[in-house]
């Protein structure tokens, strides 16, 4: 359960149970302030923390000891020998994925591995380990593929456990097996940052986002890399990535209460209202009156 400290409110938080000794935790800090939360895990638990946007400081011993995870790095943490809470704190717009998986669960997916994670072999097993590491290319595609999906309720639960059984697989797979014949774009970090400077600068003007022509030549990579590299990264063209940002970011501003259907659909860059709705109908199914009254029902 999350513990929201005092008078101090994470903007969202998110948590699946997947199964038994296995959850999904989801975190964005919408405020323009840095959020803190607090969320007690026992010493039963190893935890992955893969941070998509902004920066995280995880505080340790009452806040004499701290890690700070940066965007697009992870953060794994296990220590059998005591308890180790997330105390969190998150800058403006942060945005977190953890996995929490007990030990026991954990051994049963990788008991024969033992020797290739080395913190599993006999050896080390009862010893404290932590590693901070960058997020690779593919694993960033099932993070924001976790983040942003239109599902039926009735699924929702099956699909982020798939979802979180790749990126597990993704996390501990051996660099020298993986095929980068298949992805060869992936290998130039280069083109990666470029990539993703793109997908910054989408965002950033998503109420008048740029045309692809110009978005190629303002990140320096011709029109065909940008394309089929944001598909490779993030797992959808350009326009349909920001289309589903946008409906995610009007969502939740309905919910805030603080603007209207007209001020909403203009602020994510639709001119009239009839085309937001329509949007938001392709997108959700339902109209964003409908959806509003659907929450205060």
């Amino acid at each position: 359960m999350i513990i929201e400290d005092k008078n101090i409110a994470i903007s969202s938080a998110d948590e699946v149970q997947l199964e038994e000794g296995f959850s999904i935790l989801k975190l964005q800090n919408e405020e323009s302030t840095d959020q803190h939360m607090i969320r007690e895990i026992d010493c039963s638990f190893i935890q992955f923390h893969f941070c998509l946007r902004g920066s995280s400081r995880f505080n340790f011993n009452g806040g004499r000891y701290h890690l700070q995870v940066e965007e697009e790095q992870s953060l794994l943490l296990y220590n059998p020998q005591r308890d180790l809470p997330i105390d969190l704190e998150m800058t403006p717009k942060a945005q977190l994925i953890s996995l929490l998986i007990s030990i026991k669960k954990f051994h049963s997916l990788f008991s024969h591995e033992a020797d290739y994670i080395h913190f599993l072999s006999e050896d080390n097993r009862d010893k404290k380990y932590y590693n901070n590491a960058e997020i690779s290319p593919a694993m960033m595609v099932v993070l924001n593929q976790m983040i942003h999906y239109n599902l039926h309720d009735s699924v929702k639960r099956l699909y982020l456990k798939g979802k979180a059984y790749e990126l597990m697989s993704l996390y501990f797979n051996k660099p020298e097996d993986a095929d980068i014949e298949q992805c060869p774009f992936l290998v130039d970090e280069e083109n990666v940052a470029r990539i993703r400077r793109a997908k910054d600068i989408i965002i950033a003007n998503m109420a008048e986002p740029p045309g692809l022509e110009s978005l190629a030549n303002e990140v320096g990579l011709n029109l065909k890399k940008l394309k089929t590299g944001f598909k490779q990264i993030y797992g959808d063209s350009v326009y349909s990535f920001l289309f589903d940002y946008k409906m995610e970011y009007a969502r939740k501003m309905l919910e805030g209460g603080a603007h209207n259907v007209n001020e909403v659909g203009f602020k994510i860059g639709y001119s009239t209202a009839s085309h937001f709705i329509a949007a938001f109908k392709k997108k959700y199914g339902t109209t964003p009156k409908k959806y509003l009254m659907s929450l205060n029902g």
